[in-house]
């Protein structure tokens, strides 16, 4: 409130030229607020707003002769017997763009050369 009553009778509070962006180009007003904004967007940290990408964790691939391949990353599997890999891989198929009609074949593990987990590959029919 005391912003508003320190300005003159007839002429906008400084909190309303800022809201209404009422200042010309060339005044020095306009640089100082673009250069805040500019501070505001290159100066703050990622983490500030928690958007941090996250890898994805079912990722269709193409296969061959109509079939759909999709890897998925090994953490969605984390405590699930290797008996109900099927069941848990159809719902996170199901789950995706054009998963919905897709019936799961098999679900493979995939390792790297230092027998690594890297995913499991889940082959599927329409």
């Amino acid at each position: 409130m005391a912003l508003m009553d320190a300005a003159p009778t007839g002429s906008p509070s400084v909190l309303k030229r800022l809201i209404l962006w009422d200042y010309s180009r060339e005044s020095r007003a306009y640089g100082v607020v673009v250069a805040l904004i500019l501070a505001f967007i290159f100066l703050t940290p990622r983490d500030f707003f928690r958007d941090q990408p996250k890898p994805m964790t079912v990722v269709q691939v193409p296969g061959i002769h109509g079939s759909d391949e999709f890897w998925i990353s090994p953490d969605q599997f984390a405590g699930i017997q290797e008996a109900d890999r099927i069941a848990a891989a159809r719902r996170l198929v199901r789950s995706q763009p054009g998963g919905k009609d897709r019936n799961v074949l098999r679900v493979e593990p995939i390792y790297d050369v230092e027998k690594d987990l890297l995913g499991y590959m889940v082959y599927t029919k329409p």
